[in-house]
């Protein structure tokens, strides 16, 4: 096979944010501005942000962790209870659940999405008495969204509520029963959703997360407990005021805030998101259609309706042979991810490999390539000469 005749002038990372002038003006503005955080910009992207994935209420904070550690807290999650995720994501979407004493258990993925398989999420389920769990927390993997209705269903038959990881996923949906579109993160069927502004996420902020949520019970803790657990709110204070100053800390909280310059450069970005989405999508179906005539390649979930395609994941024999020789072409991938019932820690409670034979058989060939908006024809072209040539060299079927 002929050998690809362009070569990238800087290298091509799995993901790449994209800052505009127009970015650098509105974070120079906050600067300029007499907040730098706790101030209006806060309210204001929250508000934003809330409205765009359609929920009624958004709090923002530091990063996607804090979102999840504070969804764990304003959940009341216990030591000792029991709660169910996905191995096939980052460590923080099981680390929220530790954070507060709980035991974290897993169920194994459906191959061919990636996506926690709710089949599996009920035989673990009905394979123990009502009430052995308290929670789940569907991960939207790579961008594709979870049935959150079904989910939703499961959850209520068995008394459970539901944090929603939707860090991959802004602006993603999936279609109901009635075949309406359902975008993650709008509350409609979990109790709260999260998400992450990472570099390499649709909306980068540098760091910062987002919780959203229609229950404004849960809204107003969340504001608490991001501060501090402290309230200056007159409806909540427990004693009567001593004057303009006076505030309350009712519990335990903690310092997970964003400031204004982070919240002033995701509002800017926030303009541009549907067409970051688009983008994303366009170079998705190029790869599909691509991959489809190269065999031994195979895609994760290719064409699927509401797919937010933070990553675009392949799958090969020689996943490591590949790896190394992107590197070689100034192609560096990533892998997400490794199971999380087999990091050294998970395993120190008792996990194994074996455990969950599906997401262990996906871990050992996946690979996310290039997709970022910014990515070019050419560049994309190239990405998929390489891995065509190295197929074509080594015979990977």
């Amino acid at each position: 096979m002929q050998k690809p005749t362009f070569y990238p002038t800087r290298p091509l990372p799995y993901g790449r944010q994209h800052i505009t002038d127009a970015d650098v003006a509105a974070v120079t503005a906050a600067l300029q501005s007499d907040y730098l955080t706790q101030g209006p910009t806060v309210d204001e992207f929250e508000k934003q942000f809330a409205a765009y994935v359609g929920a009624t209420y958004a709090v923002a904070v530091s990063n996607g962790t804090a979102a999840l550690h504070l969804c764990t807290l304003a959940l009341d999650v216990q030591p000792g209870q029991r709660v169910i995720t996905t191995p096939l994501t980052f460590a923080a979407s099981a680390n929220c659940v530790r954070y507060c004493g709980g035991e974290v258990h897993f169920a194994d993925i459906n191959p061919t999405t990636g996506l926690i398989d709710l089949l599996k999420v009920r035989q673990l389920l009905e394979a123990h008495p009502k009430g052995h769990f308290t929670g789940l927390i569907p991960v939207d993997f790579a961008g594709l969204a979870v049935d959150l209705e079904a989910a939703r269903q499961l959850a209520d038959e068995f008394g459970l509520w539901i944090i929603e990881d939707s860090c991959h996923a802004p602006g993603g949906f999936f279609l109901d029963s009635k075949g309406q579109e359902q975008r993650c993160g709008n509350g409609n069927f979990a109790d709260l959703a999260i998400f992450s502004f990472h570099p390499v996420k649709h909306i980068a902020t540098g760091e910062g997360g987002m919780i959203t949520t229609n229950d404004e019970q849960l809204f107003h803790h969340l504001l608490r407990l991001r501060t501090h657990g402290i309230t200056r709110d007159p409806a909540d204070l427990q004693r009567e005021p001593d004057g303009g100053w006076y505030m309350e800390m009712q519990e335990l909280g903690y310092n997970y805030r964003m400031p204004d310059l982070n919240c002033a450069l995701g509002l800017s970005q926030l303009t541009r998101a549907d067409a970051g989405l688009a983008r994303r999508r366009e170079l998705a179906a190029q790869y599909d259609a691509a991959f489809a005539q190269v065999p031994g390649v195979g895609v994760l979930a290719p064409g699927r309706p509401g797919h937010a395609y933070h990553l675009y994941v392949i799958e090969i024999a020689d996943r490591k042979g590949l790896y190394d020789f992107l590197k070689t072409r100034q192609i560096f991938t990533q892998v997400h991810y490794i199971p999380v019932h087999r990091m050294p820690y998970y395993e120190g409670l008792g996990w194994r490999a074996g455990d969950f034979p599906l997401v262990e058989k996906y871990y050992a060939h996946c690979l996310s390539i290039p997709l970022f908006p910014t990515l070019t024809d050419e560049e994309q072209d190239y990405v998929v000469a390489c891995i065509t040539e190295f197929v074509s060299a080594s015979h990977a079927i």
